[in-house]
Protein backbone atom coordinates (compact mmCIF):
# COMPACT_ATOMS: atom_id res chain seq x y z
CA UNK A 1 0.00 0.00 0.00
CA UNK A 2 1.75 3.51 -1.27
CA UNK A 3 -1.09 5.60 -0.23
CA UNK A 4 -3.25 6.43 2.52
CA UNK A 5 -6.24 7.85 3.16
CA UNK A 6 -7.00 10.20 5.35
CA UNK A 7 -10.40 11.79 6.21
CA UNK A 8 -10.46 15.78 6.73
CA UNK A 9 -11.29 16.81 10.06
CA UNK A 10 -13.17 20.19 8.44
CA UNK A 11 -15.31 18.82 5.33
CA UNK A 12 -15.19 15.06 6.39
CA UNK A 13 -13.63 14.49 2.48
CA UNK A 14 -11.15 11.42 2.16
CA UNK A 15 -7.96 11.79 0.60
CA UNK A 16 -5.17 9.38 -0.82
CA UNK A 17 -1.93 10.92 0.14
CA UNK A 18 1.32 8.68 -0.79
CA UNK A 19 3.26 7.30 2.52
CA UNK A 20 5.98 9.02 1.24
CA UNK A 21 4.43 12.44 1.47
CA UNK A 22 2.23 12.21 4.99
CA UNK A 23 5.44 13.87 6.50
CA UNK A 24 5.22 16.73 4.30
CA UNK A 25 2.12 18.69 6.21
CA UNK A 26 -0.80 17.54 3.92
CA UNK A 27 -4.28 19.80 3.11
CA UNK A 28 -7.26 18.63 2.22
CA UNK A 29 -7.85 18.60 -1.68
CA UNK A 30 -11.38 19.50 -1.15
CA UNK A 31 -10.96 22.74 1.62
CA UNK A 32 -7.23 23.11 1.73
CA UNK A 33 -7.48 22.42 5.24
CA UNK A 34 -4.32 20.98 6.92
CA UNK A 35 -4.61 17.14 7.93
CA UNK A 36 -3.59 15.60 11.28
CA UNK A 37 -0.26 12.93 10.43
CA UNK A 38 1.16 12.63 13.48
CA UNK A 39 0.88 9.07 15.61
CA UNK A 40 -0.81 7.54 12.82
CA UNK A 41 2.26 5.01 12.20
CA UNK A 42 3.22 4.69 15.90
CA UNK A 43 1.44 1.18 16.21
CA UNK A 44 0.37 1.75 19.88
CA UNK A 45 -2.93 1.99 21.38
CA UNK A 46 -3.90 5.77 21.84
CA UNK A 47 -5.62 6.58 25.34
CA UNK A 48 -8.41 8.27 25.50
CA UNK A 49 -10.31 11.16 28.08
CA UNK A 50 -13.22 12.70 27.81
CA UNK A 51 -11.09 16.08 27.25
CA UNK A 52 -9.12 14.66 24.29
CA UNK A 53 -12.54 12.31 22.51
CA UNK A 54 -13.24 15.51 20.06
CA UNK A 55 -9.51 15.15 18.70
CA UNK A 56 -8.02 11.39 19.07
CA UNK A 57 -11.69 10.40 17.71
CA UNK A 58 -13.70 12.22 16.58
CA UNK A 59 -11.53 14.46 14.27
CA UNK A 60 -9.54 11.30 13.64
CA UNK A 61 -7.95 11.31 10.24
CA UNK A 62 -8.37 7.00 10.42
CA UNK A 63 -11.33 5.40 11.01
CA UNK A 64 -11.32 4.40 15.19
CA UNK A 65 -11.72 1.53 16.74
CA UNK A 66 -12.65 2.32 20.42
CA UNK A 67 -12.22 -0.21 23.41
CA UNK A 68 -14.25 1.14 26.40
CA UNK A 69 -13.08 -0.42 29.60
CA UNK A 70 -12.58 -0.58 33.38
CA UNK A 71 -9.79 -1.68 35.59
CA UNK A 72 -11.39 -3.89 37.62
CA UNK A 73 -12.85 -5.93 34.72
CA UNK A 74 -11.63 -9.01 33.87
CA UNK A 75 -12.62 -9.49 30.07
CA UNK A 76 -11.23 -6.02 29.75
CA UNK A 77 -7.70 -7.16 31.15
CA UNK A 78 -8.64 -9.83 28.53
CA UNK A 79 -8.60 -7.75 25.53
CA UNK A 80 -5.54 -5.37 26.09
CA UNK A 81 -3.09 -7.27 24.27
CA UNK A 82 -5.05 -8.13 21.84
CA UNK A 83 -6.02 -3.85 21.18
CA UNK A 84 -1.99 -3.37 21.45
CA UNK A 85 -2.07 -5.97 18.61
CA UNK A 86 -4.75 -4.76 16.23
CA UNK A 87 -2.94 -1.20 16.74
CA UNK A 88 0.36 -2.45 15.44
CA UNK A 89 -1.41 -4.75 12.33
CA UNK A 90 -3.20 -1.01 11.63
CA UNK A 91 -0.95 1.83 11.56
CA UNK A 92 -1.66 4.00 9.25
CA UNK A 93 -5.18 2.70 8.31
CA UNK A 94 -7.00 2.36 11.65
CA UNK A 95 -6.60 3.94 14.97
CA UNK A 96 -6.95 2.23 17.95
CA UNK A 97 -8.04 3.50 21.03
CA UNK A 98 -9.25 2.91 24.66
CA UNK A 99 -11.27 4.99 27.07
CA UNK A 100 -11.23 4.05 30.70
CA UNK A 101 -15.28 4.48 31.50
CA UNK A 102 -14.73 5.12 35.35
CA UNK A 103 -12.44 8.06 34.99
CA UNK A 104 -14.49 9.69 31.88
CA UNK A 105 -18.21 9.85 32.30
CA UNK A 106 -19.37 12.09 30.31
CA UNK A 107 -18.39 9.87 26.60
CA UNK A 108 -19.10 6.72 28.24
CA UNK A 109 -22.83 8.53 29.27
CA UNK A 110 -22.91 9.94 25.56
CA UNK A 111 -22.53 6.58 23.63
CA UNK A 112 -24.68 5.02 26.64
CA UNK A 113 -21.87 2.08 27.90
CA UNK A 114 -23.77 0.16 29.90
CA UNK A 115 -21.41 -3.29 29.81
CA UNK A 116 -17.81 -3.56 29.27
CA UNK A 117 -15.57 -4.20 27.35
CA UNK A 118 -18.07 -2.39 24.36
CA UNK A 119 -15.64 -1.56 21.10
CA UNK A 120 -17.10 1.08 19.04
CA UNK A 121 -16.31 1.85 15.27
CA UNK A 122 -15.97 5.40 14.45
CA UNK A 123 -15.37 7.14 10.66
CA UNK A 124 -15.54 10.67 10.17
CA UNK A 125 -17.06 11.42 13.69
CA UNK A 126 -19.62 9.43 13.47
CA UNK A 127 -20.23 5.83 15.21
CA UNK A 128 -20.23 2.92 12.81
CA UNK A 129 -20.50 0.00 14.92
CA UNK A 130 -20.95 -1.65 18.18
CA UNK A 131 -19.45 -5.02 19.89
CA UNK A 132 -20.02 -5.83 23.48
CA UNK A 133 -18.32 -8.24 25.46
CA UNK A 134 -14.75 -10.25 25.03
CA UNK A 135 -14.89 -10.66 21.46
CA UNK A 136 -12.59 -12.42 19.44
CA UNK A 137 -9.93 -10.73 17.18
CA UNK A 138 -11.77 -11.71 14.39
CA UNK A 139 -14.73 -10.25 15.51
CA UNK A 140 -12.81 -6.82 15.43
CA UNK A 141 -11.84 -7.61 12.40
CA UNK A 142 -15.05 -7.79 10.61
CA UNK A 143 -16.39 -4.68 13.08
CA UNK A 144 -13.30 -2.55 11.34
CA UNK A 145 -13.61 -4.56 7.67
CA UNK A 146 -15.13 -1.44 5.60
CA UNK A 147 -11.63 0.40 7.12
CA UNK A 148 -8.90 -1.55 5.76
Amino acid sequence: MDELILRCQKCKARNKIPKARVSDNPKCGKCKTPIKTENIFDGKVVKVTDATFEDKVLLSPLPVLLDCWASWCGPCKMMGPVMEELAEEWKGKVRVAKLNVDDNKMTSSRFKISSIPTFLAFDSGASDGRLVGAVSKGDLRKLMRQFL
